[in-house]
């Protein structure tokens, strides 16, 4: 089994050729057959991830005889150099490998990224069902997507990562903007794809910056050569700003929020996939991986902790105010990866990755119940006009409550640990104030998840002609609900926290990785008296915002129906979402526009005109010269009897 580690290139290739094979053969096999490829592929790409995981974690020193692969015992590390792809300026030059890295943390994205992937994958044959066209283009930009985001992770050095950062950037324009036709799709394809390159121009900077400084691009001599100081930690600061403007962006953090919540234009498997459990999870993996970089640079940190925890609050308020199913949960992502960066920011890393595993699981299976819900009511998105819909859509139901408990971090489901290791990673090291912001997100997370819960599925239908012919999914989009809606319950227990016998299993897992930042491990004063606490004020909390939830929306208290009036003007601002799209509007696109227009006006007017003036008087002059060149010899013969004279008049005295 362990010489499997010499194929991890298998690993992405399966759902790029399943990508290749839907793309350019799904007219010919049928869309049962791209069906079958689609999600094939993945399972495959799945299987092989198990393997080499399995493979990981055996005896790496007898690999030591396998040629093409590059073995670091201690980080637990397998590199497989597939060829060479740059080579510029000899051997001392700058030379990157098309190589890929298996190490503890690339592991758990690979599983994440396969297992959730299949699920969704196979969601999608049901949900799709009915779509006209675009079948096979669709299961081929899904399988795209899962082989860029692969790459990303299992990638050995900053441009191998590069690559699978822009294709999942470019999947992710195809995706949102599926039905092209739309302009309003279209529109959000485009705004996703230019606000991330934002982010790309920081990550491209961020890399080299570290290349200046160390000489390679290859993530092993970057990390090793950080943590052993000399020039890469004189740049550390600026390098881990900059790579962390390409987490901003891709993660949707402040300022460059905006354009996830457009996103949700496209199906909603995309939503679950892309923007809930992988690819917006993109920058988060990055910053864990250059970690070494930013534990160099303490101020770095502090940005990503103190972005991090005001995004999850700014988030999450906007989420309490959304009606629109699909955004409610689009602020949620925003507001739980603004959890994942505050827990990269106190350098609670594994508690961070803890997260990223545990909201693959409760985030995907609400956007896939979504989903459902969505095409029960044929297109309907509006919860303001659903209701009731608990005994129509019961294994729904079931699942997104799973999901949501999970989210909202009730005991003891999945959310609940790696939410709480997050805020305790916060307070343990000494960071209060960021515990406290931490706190107030879980009590509005709690309120909003179970508002849309009661809203959907509770109380009577707002809207009976709507919900009346509203019924459960088919099996193949149920199945995939189920199994996310155990795994939201029971997740928890790779991450489960040391004061627990036999705990921490995954902080042990990532152990190896992380070991090159010891400064990021905070402990502060801790107890396990003082961390139990930490949970039961976490659980009294989210326990408030459940009753508000409970109060307003199915208990109708006339103090909760008021409420939102008495909180204005917040609450009318949460639902213009801060007028942050309007403040890009007026102060970025508003003027830019309006120097284009300055531009084309000048192009118009000034340049143009001035070549129509060249060609003008270049026309008027063969005009006139038209009638010099006759093609009569007697014309000829006349300007040359009067040129002769002329010149005699002139020489002669």
């Amino acid at each position: 089994m362990i010489t499997v580690l010499r194929f991890l290139w298998l690993i992405p290739l399966a759902p790029f050729a399943g990508a290749a094979i839907a793309g350019f053969s799904g007219r010919w096999i049928g869309r049962r057959g791209v069906g079958i490829i689609a999600c094939g592929s993945v399972a495959l790409s799945f299987v092989l991830s198990v393997v080499g995981v399995a493979a990981l974690s055996g005896d790496l020193a007898s690999l030591d005889a396998l040629p093409g692969l590059a073995i670091n015992l201690e980080a637990r590390r397998v590199t497989l150099e597939v060829a060479e792809w740059i080579s510029v300026g000899g051997p001392d030059g700058l030379v990157v490998s098309w190589s890929l890295m298996l190490d503890p943390l690339s592991a758990v994205l690979i599983l994440v990224i396969t297992g959730v992937g299949f699920l969704i994958h196979l969601y999608s044959v049901g949900y799709m069902a009915e779509e006209d066209r675009g079948y096979a283009r669709y299961f081929a930009f899904l399988n795209l997507f899962t082989g860029m985001m692969l790459l990303l992770v299992l990638g050995a050095s900053l441009p191998v990562l590069f690559v699978g950062w822009e294709g999942v950037g470019l999947c992710s324009y195809l995706l949102i903007g599926f039905y092209y036709t739309e302009t309003w799709c279209a529109d959000a394809g485009r705004k996703a794809f230019i606000v991330n390159r934002i982010g790309d121009a920081g990550f491209l900077l961020g890399a080299l910056t570290l290349w200046l400084a160390s000489g390679s691009l290859d993530l092993e001599p970057i990390l090793d050569g950080v943590a052993a100081g000399g020039p890469l930690r004189e740049v550390a600061l600026a390098g881990s700003l900059l790579l962390f403007t390409g987490a901003v962006g891709k993660s949707a953090q402040i300022p460059l929020s905006v354009w996830l919540p457009d996103a949700m234009a496209g199906p909603t498997p995309v939503s679950a996939l892309i923007h809930a459990a992988t690819m917006v999870t993109a920058g988060v993996y990055l910053v864990v991986r250059m970690g070494a970089v930013f534990v160099a640079a303490p101020l770095a940190l502090a940005v990503v902790a103190g972005i991090g925890a005001a995004t999850a609050l700014y988030a999450a308020t906007i989420a309490c105010a959304q009606t629109d199913i699909k955004k409610v949960l689009a602020y949620s992502t925003i507001s739980q990866l603004g959890y994942m960066f505050l827990g990269v920011g106190v350098g609670a890393f594994a508690a961070a990755i803890f997260h990223l595993i545990t909201h693959a699981f409760f985030k995907a299976v609400l956007f896939l119940g979504a989903g459902s819900v969505i095409h029960a009511l044929h297109g309907e998105q509006d919860m303001g006009r659903m209701g009731g819909l608990r005994d129509r859509m019961l294994i729904t139901w079931v699942c997104m409550l799973a999901g949501g408990l999970a989210l909202a971090g009730i005991v003891p489901f999945a959310g609940f640990w790696s939410k709480d290791a997050i805020l305790w990673g916060a307070l343990s090291g000494g960071h209060t104030f960021l515990w406290i912001l931490g706190l107030a997100g879980a009590g509005l997370t709690a309120f909003y998840v179970f508002r849309l819960l009661f809203m959907i599925f509770h109380g009577k239908p707002r809207d009976e002609d709507l919900v009346r012919n509203a019924h459960e999914s088919p099996y193949i989009m149920s199945g995939p609900l189920l199994v996310l809606g155990v795994l939201s319950l029971i997740g928890g227990i790779v991450g489960l926290p040391a004061i627990i016998y036999g705990g921490d299993w995954l902080g042990r897992w990532l152990d190896p990785v992380l070991a090159h930042a010891p400064a990021a491990a905070h402990e502060g004063v801790h107890s396990a008296g003082a961390e139990i606490g930490a949970m039961v004020l976490s659980l009294v909390i989210a326990g408030a915002g459940f009753m508000v939830a409970l109060m307003a929306y199915v208990l109708r208290h006339v103090w909760a129906e008021r409420l939102p009036r008495k909180l204005e003007p917040l609450s009318g601002w949460a639902r213009a979402k801060y007028y942050v799209d309007e403040f890009y509007q007026r102060a970025i696109l508003g003027p830019y526009l309006q120097l284009c227009h300055i531009f084309r006006q000048f192009d118009e007017r000034a340049v143009d005109g001035l070549v129509n003036a060249v060609w003008r008087t270049a026309d008027g002059v063969g005009h006139f010269a038209r009638y010099l060149q006759t093609g009569f010899v007697r014309n000829y013969a006349l300007f040359l009897l009067i040129g002769a004279a002329l010149i005699l008049y002139l020489v002669l005295p």
